[in-house]
């Protein structure tokens, strides 16, 4: 009997141990950003720290511009998935303009000569995205004509214009939102280009590498 009794607690402690063990493989490790996204205010004004969220950041249901999808699941890693690749995807569409800001950054153009070309290349983008279908590109072209009195979109001297600086004209041409790519995980992945739109700071390792040229 006293045999038993000892297999018995033997047999309880190691299903013990294995259910503890499986409750610990469920459960999540935290992400850990190598730039935090909690420490930059641009960042922040859409988002809030959410530490079941799969990238530890969900949307901010007060947000003017993210607010519409704080209804969605961001702890379901299937949903997140699927929005990283359309985030990643929506990224690529920009590659040209990032291929021409970093071109020029390191070529030393000024901030107006990057402002210039990448607005002028956004506009191009933009019509080529919508070449495909002529209702589309129609309802683009003549979106441009009514705001602009052009079709090809707004030039860079009317962006100057309508934000005041250079530095503005990248930002908007660019539009990154930096709260959404946290939510998708995409935050560290593209650092290097808000630190050029002067939206987060260089890392103190390569300063120079990333500093944005003083305007002319």
């Amino acid at each position: 009997m006293k045999k038993i009794a000892v297999l018995s607690l033997v047999l309880a402690l190691c299903l013990s141990a294995v259910c503890a063990f499986a409750a610990a493989a469920e459960e999540k490790e935290p992400w850990h950003y190598i730039h935090d996204p909690a420490e930059n205010p641009n960042a922040m004004k859409d988002i809030v720290i959410n530490p079941k969220a799969v990238y530890g950041f969900s949307p901010d249901p007060d947000s003017t511009r993210l607010g519409v999808y704080a209804q969605y699941d961001w702890t379901d890693s299937a949903f997140v998935a699927q929005a990283r690749e359309n985030r990643r995807e929506y990224h690529e569409s920009l590659e040209s303009m990032t291929e021409i800001l970093f071109r020029m950054r390191d070529e030393g153009a000024a901030v107006e000569e990057m402002a210039r070309a990448v607005s002028i290349e956004r506009n191009r983008l933009r019509l080529e995205a919508a070449a495909a279908d002529p209702e589309e590109l129609a309802a683009v072209k003549k979106s441009n004509l009514d705001t602009y009195g052009h079709e090809d979109g707004p030039t860079p001297d009317e962006m100057y214009a309508k934000y005041g600086s250079w530095e503005q004209v990248l930002q908007k041409s660019f539009s990154p939102n930096l709260g959404m790519d946290a939510v998708c995980g995409l935050y560290d992945d593209y650092y290097d280009l808000y630190v050029e739109l002067g939206l987060a700071e260089p890392d103190p390792a390569e300063p120079e590498a990333t500093a944005l040229p003083d305007e002319e």
